[in-house]
This record gives structure tokens, sequence and C-alpha cells, in this order.
């Protein structure tokens, strides 16, 4: 008993939770779905009272003629029963296509709060927090797939309407012409025949939640098997055998756990529910033919009252077009509502403290790192600890260090995708923290190592470096010269509106090296915009040799006026820079110039001369000539090939990679 109350409340709160999710479709389609849904319930008892009309005046029908009263009754019942009979044919398309309806509008409203909360994240921890992620790639599959969604569930509760206003209207049907003990066991062999069907859809569902892993392991080798950019591999290396074994094993495991499952929950529980409705039923069912037999009821009420008792039996049955979504369809709203969650959790740690200042200009003599510590979330190893860096306004520094020495974690302390676990960044003497986030971001010109490839037109990649002026061709131009890539451009089908991905109609795929010539015009376009720091994080780690060295040829044109700072583990490249630091263990270890930094013959001596080590004098780079200057004088699609100078980085050797 304790747990089929426990069970009825699991429904009920599941039934509230989505009738508060119903709205999000619409008011005004909201109740017109239920309108028809009531209306959908009526009309089967209507058919039902009507034939059984229809039934009793059969015999008087017969016995006087045709023209009777009688048998102006029969064919004014076979109206109401034909009526009844056509009305639900005409209402049912239409229940179909606007629960489809007020299932897509309810999914887009969840999947906008996703969106929503996704983009509204000051940073990018919620991104980077695995169980977050999970929450996102759950939920993202769930509603890309629109397959037991939030949607589906409201449209699924709305048509539950329907199914139990016509167990009531039955019931009451029998009660009227029958008994109502009569009605009461109907009702309750019905609800049981329910709990077993539902009960057990429900306990399934718990099976769904806990293997999230699991399938999103089996999703992975699915599409790792159809998609192009892992064929290549897949062929050469003889993995199709491999991967196809892994993927039957997995979904055999999943499937074993499924069936283990069933059995648990369809077989003896279900028996007992089994038998229990057909004794009430057969109970009922007995009494009904008894009282027939007798004469104490008419043939009209023998037939309302069989037709209303086996209609009501039969709405004990599993409902697929709302069990199914009503049980599962909240798995995705209700990670969309933990994600959001986590978002807020993430953002309470984003500081704005008062007064608030203007950042624009800023760095104007310096930007300084002061006691800074800092950790990811859900870890305690240090990244940072008590790092004190000063990046000289106008002048470019240059970082260094080992992989996980905290390079590109200090980018993002830079541009606050994160805040400091501890210590603070000052703009000239300014906290950060004083400056609205966005205002601040505003400042900065960033090209991270994973930039983004946006399956967008050629000007759009450029133009989001400052969206604010995108629209400025000449800007745009400009920035895409300094970074060596306009010619290029220029040379596609459509110039700058060329989308640059080749399954849209007139696009053109880019090299890796000219994506990455369009990453840094993107960093250079927000100069345009008035961004005083850019940040290079590996900005020519796709380049070949020779483009590489043609860009450090213009790294001072290019970078003059801005407080720069350059991340990159090829030490040919930053030995351009002003100041060189050299960062290990989550601190700065050294800093000065590449000469400096030679003759204390530290640890940046050390990893420069590691390098220079790999590479024999007749491996010298052959001069630059004009046209490597301009860097873009290779078609879209290749990329030039040229000897690698005096101590360029190919690979760190194993345990000295450099980043």
């Amino acid at each position: 008993m304790k747990n089929y109350l426990r069970g009825a409340l699991d429904v009920g709160g599941s039934y509230w939770r989505i009738a508060a999710l119903v709205p999000a479709g619409g008011a005004g389609l909201s109740t017109l779905l239920l309108f028809i849904n009531i209306v959908l319930g009526l009309l089967p008892v209507l058919f039902i009272l009507a034939t059984s009309v229809m039934i009793g005046r059969v015999p008087g029908a017969v016995s006087d003629g045709v023209g009777s009263a009688e048998w102006r009754d029969l064919v004014a019942a076979f109206m109401a029963a034909a009526a009844a009979f056509v009305g639900q044919q005409i209402l049912s398309p239409f229940q179909a296509s606007l629960g489809e309806l007020l299932a897509r509008r309810v999914d887009g409203h969840v999947y906008q709060r996703l969106i929503g909360a996704s983009l509204r994240s000051t940073g990018i921890g919620p991104l980077e927090d695995q169980k977050l992620l999970d929450e996102l790639t759950q939920v993202v599959t769930t509603l890309e797939q629109s397959f037991r969604t939030a949607g589906l569930a409201c449209a699924g509760l709305l048509a539950l309407v329907a199914r139990y206003t016509q167990l009531v209207a039955c019931a009451a049907v029998v009660a009227l012409v029958f008994s109502p003990f009569a009605a009461l066991a109907i009702f309750a062999a019905t609800m049981v025949f329910r709990k077993g069907n539902r009960g057990g859809l429900r306990q399934y569902s718990r099976l769904f939640a806990r293997n999230v892993a699991m399938r999103r392991e089996s999703r992975y080798y699915r599409a790792l098997a159809i998609q192009p950019a892992a064929g290549k591999e897949i062929r050469v290396f003889g993995l199709a055998d491999w991967l196809s074994d892994r993927y039957r094993t997995l979904q055999l495991g999943l499937l074993s756990l499924i069936w283990a499952e069933r059995r648990r929950i369809y077989m003896k529980p279900y028996l007992a529910y089994t038998a229990f409705g057909f004794a009430m039923a057969g109970i009922t069912l007995a009494l009904l033919g008894r009282a027939a037999a007798a004469g104490t009821i008419t043939l009209t009420q023998l037939a309302l009252a069989l037709q209303a008792g086996i209609a009501a039996l039969r709405l004990g049955e599993a409902f697929p077009e709302s069990d199914t979504p009503t049980q599962f369809g909240m798995f995705a709203y209700d990670g969309v509502q933990r994600f959001e969650a986590g978002v807020d959790a993430f953002d309470e740690k984003t500081t704005q403290l008062e007064p608030r200042l203007e950042p624009a200009g800023m760095p104007r003599t310096e930007l300084r790192f002061e006691d800074v510590d800092f950790h990811y979330p859900g870890s305690e190893r240090p990244v940072l600890d008590g790092l004190n860096l000063v990046l000289p306004a106008g002048r470019c520094t240059a970082i260094v260090g080992l992989n996980g020495a905290g390079k590109t974690t200090l980018v993002k302390l830079l541009a606050r995708l994160y805040e400091p676990t501890g210590g603070r960044i000052l703009a000239d003497s300014s906290d950060v923290r004083h400056f609205a986030v966005d205002d601040w971001r505003r400042q900065i010109g960033i090209i991270f190592q994973d930039f983004n490839r946006y399956e967008l037109t050629a000007a759009e990649n450029v133009g989001f470096g400052a969206v604010e002026i995108a629209g400025d061709r000449d800007r745009l131009r400009a920035a895409a010269r300094r970074a060596g890539i306009l010619s290029t451009l220029d040379r596609l089908p459509s110039g700058l509106e060329t989308p640059l991905a080749r399954q849209y109609k007139g696009g053109s795929e880019l090299s890796g090296g000219q994506w990455q010539r369009v990453a840094i015009a993107r960093a250079l376009f927000a100069l345009e915009n008035g961004a005083s720091i850019l940040v290079l994080d590996e900005p020519t780690a796709a380049l070949d040799v020779r483009a590489e060295a043609a860009f450090f040829e213009r790294f001072q044109d290019v970078t003059r006026g801005a407080t720069a700072l350059l991340i990159s583990h090829r030490f040919s490249s930053v030995r351009h820079a002003d100041n060189i630091v050299v960062l290990a263990g989550g601190k700065v270890i050294e800093q000065g110039s590449h000469d400096d930094l030679l003759a204390t013959n530290g640890r940046y001596a050390e990893l420069f001369r590691l390098q220079a080590e790999r590479f024999t004098d007749e491996e010298e780079t052959e001069p630059v000539d004009e046209a490597d200057l301009a860097g873009d004088d290779v078609p879209a699609g290749e990329e030039p090939t040229g000897a690698r100078p005096v101590g360029y980085a190919g690979e760190a050797p194993a345990g000295e990679a450099v980043r």
C-alpha cells in the first residue's frame, strides 16, 4: 500500500510539473486543445448512449414497423451515434495536429531557455564542467531527436484528459443504469490495470536515467562510424571490425539491462495486477448478466452498462501517445533546469565591484597580475599559485612554459572567463572587477589556440571581432590585410561574402594556415573598434614555417600601439617580444629579453637550445621574399612549404613539450 501511494504521489507530482509548463505553448492553443480533448472524451460515451438506446428500440421498431414511435426513436439514436462517430473522426486529426503544434512550441521554449542559459553565462565555467556538460549533451540530443521531449509530455498530458474524461463518464453511466458498487469495481479494475502499465513504465524510466553514460558512449561510436572526418583513419588502420564489435558489445550490454529490468517489473507484479483486475471485472460482468437474465434491467440498460464497462476496462491499457511522453518527456526539461542552476551557481562567483568604472583606453601604463591564485572548479590542484606579473602597456610580452604551466589559464582570467580564486588583476591601478564584464572584453582582441571556424561568410568570420562595426568593409579589409589573408579572401568565388564551408552553395574551404590568418584578422579587427589589448595564443601554430617567419617579420607593425600578449611554444617566435616570461608551477620563474634570458642560462635558455639543436646549420631558413611577406600568395585550400628556421620547435622531446 505504501508503494502504491508513493507511486501515485510520484505520478501526481509529475503531472503537476508538466501542467505548469503547458502555458508555454500559448494560452489560446492550450485552452483549445483542452476543450477538444474533453469533447473527445465525451463523444465515445455519447456513442455508447446512442447505440444502447438504438439496441433497446430494435424489438419495438420491428414489432411496430416503419413510421412508429419506436422506429423514429431508433433512427434518432442512430443519427446521434453517427454524429458522435463522425465527430471523433473529425476532431482526432485536429487534436493530433494541435498537440504537435503545442509540443513544438513548448520544445522551442525549452530550447530557448537552454540556449539563453548557455549564452548568458558570464564565463565559460558551466561549459567546461563535466557534470553540466553531461546534462547539456543529454538535453540537446533529446531535443534534436524530438523524442520524449517536454513538449510531447505537455501534449500527452492534455491527451490524457480525453481518456480520463471518458473513464469517469463510463463509470457514471454504469452507476446510473446498474449499480454504484459495480461502477466502483469497474473504476478500480481500470486503475489497477493503469497502475500495472504506468507504474511499470515509471520504474523502467529510472533505468533510462541511470544508463546515460552508456548511451552517450554508444552514440559516440555510432557517430564515429558515419562521420567523414574519422573515415580516413578507420580505413587506414583497419578499425572497422573493432568499431563494429565495440558498438555491438555496448548495445548488448544496454539491452541486457533493459531485459532484466523488464522481467523484474512486468512478470510477477503484472500478473498480480492482471489477476485483481480480471477478478473485479469478472464479478461485475457476472452480476450484470445475472440481472439481465432475471429481467431486473432493460435491454437498453444492459447494453449501456455492458458497453460502458468494457470501454472503461479498455482504458486500463497503456496510452502510447500519453504515458511514454509524460513519463520520459520531462527528463530533458529537468536537465535544462539543472543546467540553468549550474550556470547561476557559476555566475554567482563573478564579482562586480562598485563603483563601476569605464575601461576605455586601458591600460595606459600596465596590466598587473597581483598574487593571483587559481584552480578549476572541482579540482584542488592550483594552476596559478601566487602569480605576480606585469604587462607594460603598448609593449609585447611573450609567455612560455611547459604544458600545464598556466599560460592559457592566464588568458582566460584576463578575459574574465573565470575569476581568480585569490589575488586580483589590475588595469593601471584599477581592479578589472570594477569594469562591467562586457565593457572590459571590448578592450581585448583574442585569438585562442582552439579558435572557432564559423561556417559563415569570410566577412562575418573576421567581423565577429567587433560586431558593432562589422558592416564597415574598409576597416574589415584593413584587418584582413594586416593578417596577410585579404588577397586570398578576395580570390574566393564571392570574395568576402563567400561562405567558408563547402557544404553551402558557392562555399569554399580554407587550409589550416589560412583559417588561422582569418582568426588573426578577427582579433586585429577588435583593435579597429578601439580594443587596446591583443592576445595571441599560439597564433601561428597552423602556419608553415615561411608564413610564420613572414608574420613575425611584420609583428611589430601588426601590434603597434596595442598591449600585446603572445603565447607560443616556438621560441624562434617569442624572441621578437619586448619581454619574455617563463611560467612553471603556476609562477613566474624567469623574465627578460631574449638575449638577457640566454645570458642567464636558465630554463628559457635550456628549452631554446634544446629546440635549436634539433636542426643543423644546413636547415636555416631561406631568405624571405616579398611574396612571403604578403603572406597570402597561396590559393585557398593550399599551403606553401618551406625550410624550418633555426630555433623552430616542431615537437618538444617527451616530457619537455611546451606551449
